[in-house]
Order: structure tokens, then sequence, then C-alpha cells
């Protein structure tokens, strides 16, 4: 039987997966199905990537296979009250809320399987990197499913679900740091010189080839780094520059930070 996805919340997080999982064939769009509160998101949604949106789940939900719940944490209970009754027992539910735990669903699911899952917005690039956590009725099929549709774009992974809030401060939120570190490093481009649009390029191509060989070489970053960084040369200059200035705490203390605002919500 074909599956067919619904999701409650048609934000960003909502599109970067639609884009993504459209982009790479894992699901039809007519099988997709995504309720918004507003009618014009709904309309661009439906515009732009073919699948059906509406405002209000009443119409589909029942009928949804995988239901991916994808609201802001502060609209999660209310969003949870408006299809519990209506979310066939045997759907599968998968939360996308920074902080909601699988306790906390259970209470308005108590028959369903739940998988938390924390994507992050490079999915809809077909780079994301994903991490789930499984609820103790869940099947490998279900894992299985839900690994599918997170791997069509990217990256995924099955954690602990204690880990996640770990997870969220560093992958979930971690795109930000990167755009951040893009942002100031054309900066230092166009401060020595280079036109805008050149050391943006520069920055981001860089950014992301570093990445790539980490992922290729399953070399451990301080190798990589020593690679390019000769005695004397520019690049020790720089990475001096980088230490004095605690870039390393900095980011260090920037996963904490969004981790422990992960725990914060997840009490709420």
């Amino acid at each position: 039987m074909t599956a067919k996805i619904g999701f409650i919340g048609g934000g960003a997080m909502t599109e970067a997966i639609l884009s993504g999982v459209l982009a790479q064939g894992a699901a039809a769009a007519e099988n997709i199905y995504v309720s918004d509160h507003k009618k014009a998101r709904c309309s661009f949604l439906s515009d732009t990537y073919g699948i059906n949106a509406c405002v209000g789940a009443d119409s589909f939900i029942s009928n949804m296979t995988i239901v991916f719940l994808a609201v802001k944490p502060q609209a999660a209970s209310s969003a949870m009250k408006e299809i519990q009754k209506e979310l066939s027992g045997d759907a599968l539910l998968v939360s996308i809320v920074a902080g909601l735990t699988i306790d906390a669903i259970r209470e308005f699911f108590p028959a369903n399987k739940i998988i938390r899952v924390m994507p992050n917005t490079p999915l809809a690039v077909g780079a994301g990197m994903s991490a789930y956590a499984l609820s103790s009725n869940t099947c490998a099929d279900d894992a299985q499913a839900v690994q599918r549709l997170l791997a069509a774009c990217g990256q995924a992974v099955e954690v602990r679900e204690y880990m996640l809030d770990a997870v969220t401060g560093l992958s979930g939120s971690g795109p930000a740091y990167g755009f951040l570190m893009i942002d100031a490093l054309s900066d230092g481009g166009v401060a020595a010189g280079l036109p805008r649009a050149a050391a943006t390029l520069l920055a981001a191509q860089t950014l992301y080839g570093a990445a790539k060989m980490v992922l290729e070489s399953g070399k451990h970053p301080d190798v990589l780094r020593d690679q390019v960084t000769s005695p004397a040369g520019t690049t020790i200059a720089g990475v001096r520059i980088l230490e004095q200035q605690g870039v390393r705490g900095a980011l260090i203390d920037a996963v904490l930070a969004a981790a422990d605002r992960s725990k914060e919500l997840g009490k709420k």
C-alpha cells in the first residue's frame, strides 16, 4: 500500500522535508498532505510543490499512514488536541517538535507508534542531517520508513531519546552557525579586497569542501587541518587568531546553550 504522508504545520522545516523528499523521489506529491493555519501558506506550498495543502487537517488526517507533527513547541499541545480523535491508531506519528518528549506525545496518542526526529533545514537541498529516536512499540519497518524519507534528502542516524537535546544544539541549530561563519569569512574576504559575490562563493564552497573531506575521508578534522597547516605559513597565522579569539570555545558554548534551551522547551 502506498504511504500517505501528512504534515501538521507548513513552516520552514516542513518545506525543507517536502523539497528534499520530492526532489529525491521518495514520495509522490499527490500522496502528501499539509495542514497550516495560514491560507496563503497553504496556497504557496500547493502551487510550489504540487502537494495537497489546506487550513485544518480534518479532510485528510484519518487516512494518513505517516503523520509529521511539525509545529512550534508552544503550539504542540493545541495541534495534538486537534487531531487526536481523528488520527488512526495505526498511523505512525513522527514529531519534529524541539523538546517534545515521546511520553508527552503518548498522553495524546496512547495507541500510536511514535518517532521523534530532529532534522535540519539543509534537507531542502539533499544535504540534511537528522537524528531520530523510537518509542518502545515501534518496529523495524517503522524505523525504515522514516529512515528512507530522511535519508532521501541527507543522512539520518538513530539515537537514544535523551540524546536529542544535544542533537538539537549541534545539527539542529548548526546550519545557523555555518551561515554565520560563511558570512564572517565573506566579510573577511571583502576586507582583504575581494568582490562580495566572489568572497561569498569562496567562503561557502570552502566550508562545503571541508565538510565533504571529513565525511568522505574518515579522517579526524585535526588530521585534515594539519595537512593544510604548513610551518610558519599563512594557515597557522589564521588559526592562531581564531584560537586567540576563542572561536573554538564559542562554538562549543553555542551547542551547549542550544541544547539547554531544547531541554527548557521540553519542560513547558
